[in-house]
């Protein structure tokens, strides 16, 4: 029962023990109460019977925060990885859904993301909700590491293909009012060099939540390819990966896009 809860974003699950605790939300729950929390029109009836499931152990309102909570708290405590699909659904194994877990990692993030794709489209709405998320929260510092290619037979400089790019993402893709950090890999640009383009998927919130996939920011693999990654609640592993974006920019193996 409760893992249909547990499917939904964590930012909507902080609105739904939220409006328990203020009596915003109360039996008898309906869907379209909870659609209006949630802000969707998915998962009404998917909560309303877990929250249903509560009140005939008579755990509602406060109590059903609360529990909700504890819940929340004791699954980031022992962490185990979550299976993450796009495509077709398989009878019998529980996955999240990649779309769903890029929202609830951007759309709750805190403090600090780290955001590496190998190819987006659609930038406005890919980062929609990321942008938003940063204009929210003004200490909430975000990284992106984005692949810059150059195309087969196209003998344009460097320099002219990272402007050209950066002059695109800022005045079109990039929907926020505050910016992020961006960084890319050189190494695609040079013609003559030993070739190799940044081809990670992964995004990692608040240095604890860590999610690797081989899905790239589009709405191609978030509904329609078949995809497969995994996302792991564990501050050591994303502290890992976050300290290794890190390090590959210290060491100047990723390059500063500019700002215009």
């Amino acid at each position: 029962m409760i893992e249909a809860y547990f499917a939904i974003p964590m930012h909507q699950r902080k609105r739904i023990a939220s409006a328990l605790e203020s009596g915003l939300l109360a039996v008898p729950y309906s869907a379209s109460s909870i659609q209006s929390i949630l802000g969707t029109r998915d998962d009404g009836e998917a909560v309303a019977s877990v929250l249903a499931g509560l009140d005939r152990m008579a755990i509602a309102g406060a109590a059903a925060a609360a529990f909700l909570r504890a819940l929340e708290s004791a699954a980031s405590r022992y962490p185990h990885p979550d299976l993450v699909w796009s495509g077709p659904e398989v009878p019998g194994v529980h996955a999240r859904d990649t779309r769903r877990v890029y929202e609830e990692l951007l759309g709750s993030a805190e403090s600090s993301v780290w955001a590496s794709t190998f190819a987006y489209f659609d930038g406005p709405r890919m980062f929609e909700l990321l942008g938003r998320r940063m204009d929210e929260r003004p200490d909430l510092r975000v990284t992106l590491l984005l692949n810059i290619q150059r195309r087969r037979g196209d003998d344009t400089t460097a320099d002219d293909l990272v402007r050209k790019f950066a002059e695109r993402f800022w005045k079109i893709d990039w929907p926020g009012k505050r910016k992020p950090r961006i960084y890319f890999d050189p190494r695609s640009l040079d013609p003559n060099g030993p070739g190799g383009v940044l081809h990670a998927k992964a995004v990692v919130s608040d240095d604890m939540n860590v999610f690797i996939t081989s899905a790239n920011l589009t709405e191609a693999a978030f509904d329609h390819n078949f995809e497969i990654g995994l996302l792991v609640r564990d501050r050591a592993l994303a502290l890992s990966v976050s300290s290794y974006f890190r390090i590959l920019i210290d060491n100047r193996l990723l390059q500063p896009l500019p700002e215009y």
